[in-house]
């Protein structure tokens, strides 16, 4: 049934049909259901290669017996008294981590990025983070070393003497750079190559496109997230006496007062 929980049968055609190399697209349109639907399956399953209809099914069951409609986690209500809909920030969480290891990020990995993310404070301890991935506190700690070592993280010590593990409110902003700057890389040892392969060779003159493509790339990109940030985080300008106001902002940074 389109928008129910997926059967057995069906986790067996997708594994089917990741046999036979097709599209999550694909899979998706022969059991009408969403993409985003397959993606998480299989995701969150060990990934195309080493997917398996029968594990997938039991892991599934066990997660199932294990939620328990109890009183919601610290983050279940805010301050003030708002009650979130447990089961629907379980399935953003599931839905966020898929897409971050769609893009290259180790599931432990992401995992624990996407709970620091929907964390209101940004920050949790690391048996905070034990507790609500039910994972043991050597995954918790490599996971947190490979994103810190990433910049994607930071760690302080609380008043308890506790390390919390921090993202940032500019975190992606810091991750963009990094990008930005791994793909200058890209272009640095393109242009090595062609030194070494010769300027006139065929070899050479690709290395030499990569360079350019990757300078081009790298430098446009460093340039918008600065743009960006600015406009983005530009804080409230106030003056003696007057109720604060934010400053509108173009994008090209010109001012654009009402």
């Amino acid at each position: 049934m389109p928008g129910g929980r997926l059967t057995q049968q069906e986790r067996q055609q997708i594994a089917l049909g990741l046999a036979d190399g097709l599209a999550y697209a694909e899979i998706a349109r022969r059991l009408d259901r969403p993409t985003s639907t397959i993606t998480r399956e299989v995701m969150r399953n060990d990934g195309p290669t080493a997917y398996r209809a029968d594990l997938a099914h039991r892991a599934t069951e066990r997660r199932a017996h294990q939620r328990k409609p109890a009183a919601p986690r610290g983050e279940g209500a805010s301050a003030q008294g708002r009650r979130r809909d447990d089961a629907a920030v379980r399935e953003y969480e599931e839905s966020f981590t898929t897409l971050l290891m769609s893009q290259g990020l180790p599931k432990m990995m992401a995992r624990v990025l996407t709970c620091l993310f929907v964390a209101d404070a940004g920050s949790l301890t690391a048996s905070e983070l034990v507790q609500r991935l039910e994972v043991s506190p050597a995954s918790v700690s490599k996971a947190i070393t490979f994103l810190e070592s990433q910049g994607l993280i930071r760690r302080e010590r609380d008043e308890r003497r506790r390390e919390r593990y921090f993202v940032d409110d500019d975190v992606w902003y810091q991750a963009t750079i990094a990008s930005a700057r791994g793909t200058a890389q890209v272009a640095e040892i393109a242009r090595q190559g062609v030194g070494v392969l010769g300027h006139d060779s065929p070899a050479a003159a690709r290395l030499e496109n990569i360079a350019r493509f990757s300078d081009f790339i790298s430098e446009s990109i460093l340039r918008a997230a600065e743009q960006v940030r600015e406009v983005l985080w530009t804080k409230p300008e106030t003056t003696s006496g007057d109720t604060p106001e934010r400053s509108s902002r173009t994008p090209d940074g010109s001012s654009d007062s009402a």
